[in-house]
């Protein structure tokens, strides 16, 4: 049974404390920090965010996008995850264009973009140096995906940004007691797997170094997110490469 909307608003505001708050990894502490002290020429007039970020989106989501770490120079110094770098863009523009964003972009965490249906979260929420979280990092975290997945009842399909995030998540649902398969799921671009009463979908993730080239393009981002956004049951739009 699905809790009550304001329960889980609640709940998640709660979480958002607790995760702000955390200071768990001292590397990720101290670059995170020292980023946002340091920051680079183009920001350099630019109050950093420099903490945890927590996840965003519809409280109510059936669809949770979950992926690898805030940006240095992105999330850690917007304070909203995937906003403010080219990895951001690339998301945005995809979930604008199926319905599920009201913008194709996000450069602040205050300009008034809203999702519908979904939420985003990170397997580690702390920028990493060189994008690298360690695996003790990443086991640190965990317990705040596995609390934020507990929350988002109504979650349906799971799209994975990358195989570090794929291997974080797969080991929460294991922790939580849900029915992962043995030998464990391999990640892949559109791999398609039901565990429980949720479906996980992989995706290559948006980093440049993907999208410069090529391994993941616009038209294959779109194809997965609609499918994954189709499995949740959501109304949205057809991508253009779609249409007949």
């Amino acid at each position: 049974m699905s809790a009550e909307p304001a329960e889980r608003r609640r709940s998640l505001a709660a979480l958002q404390r607790e995760i702000v708050e955390c200071r768990r990894c001292p590397r990720l502490v101290a670059w995170r920090e020292q980023v946002a002290r340091e920051k680079v020429a183009r920001f350099r007039d630019e109050a950093y965010w420099g903490k945890p970020l927590p996840g965003f989106g519809d409280p109510d989501a059936r669809l949770l996008i979950v992926g690898l770490a805030p940006a240095a120079h992105g999330g850690n110094r917007t304070g909203r995850v995937f906003t403010g770098d080219a990895s951001g863009d690339f998301l945005w523009a995809a979930l604008q264009e199926l319905g599920l964003g009201s913008r194709a972009s996000s450069r602040r965490a205050d300009d008034g973009l809203t999702l519908r249906g979904v939420r985003i979260a990170a397997a580690v929420r702390c920028a990493p140096p060189l994008n690298k979280p360690t695996i003790e990092e990443r086991e640190a975290c965990a317990p705040f995906l596995a609390r934020e997945l507990a929350i988002l009842d109504t979650v349906r399909v799971v799209l994975v940004l990358g195989a570090f995030a794929w291997d974080a998540f797969l080991r929460v649902l294991s922790g939580a007691g849900e029915p992962v398969p043995r030998p464990r799921p391999r990640f892949g671009h559109g791999v398609e797997v039901e565990i429980g009463r949720r479906t996980l979908v992989g995706s290559y993730h948006p980093s440049q170094q993907n999208t410069f080239t090529g391994t993941l393009t616009a038209p294959m981002f779109a194809s997965v997110l609609a499918r994954a956004r189709d499995l949740a049951g959501l109304p949205g739009i057809e991508p253009r490469h779609l249409q007949p």
